[in-house]
């Protein structure tokens, strides 16, 4: 269910005119869902997909620890980028369910 999220939300992003640069990209510290550029912007999003909203949304599931765990996860991600650098970066995040996906942008 989780990488069908994923590959919704980029689809959502390159909807919007996004390139989609890498998606899953992993080191040992942990991973990044999807990482889209638009001119000189780099969006790491987190994307969380749920069955249902029953339990509460996706949203709810990236908290101050995720979320440091991710600027650290980019940082990694910025150091491998080559012949690139972005003028912005900026964190999303994505709820995912089987009828919907919002996302919030600049989300911490």
């Amino acid at each position: 269910m989780g990488r069908s999220g994923e590959r919704r939300v980029a689809r959502w992003y390159l909807d919007r005119g996004y390139t989609i640069v890498a998606r899953n990209w992993r080191v040992k510290e942990g991973e990044l869902d999807v990482v889209a550029r638009a001119d000189r912007t780099l969006v790491i999003c987190e994307v969380k997909t749920r069955s249902s909203e029953r339990y509460g949304t996706g949203f709810e599931a990236v908290t101050w620890s995720k979320q440091s765990q991710i600027r650290r996860v980019t940082l990694h991600y910025l150091q491998d980028l080559r012949g690139w650098h972005p003028a912005e970066i900026r964190f999303d995040v994505a709820s995912v369910t089987p009828s919907t996906i919002e996302v919030i942008e600049a989300a911490f």
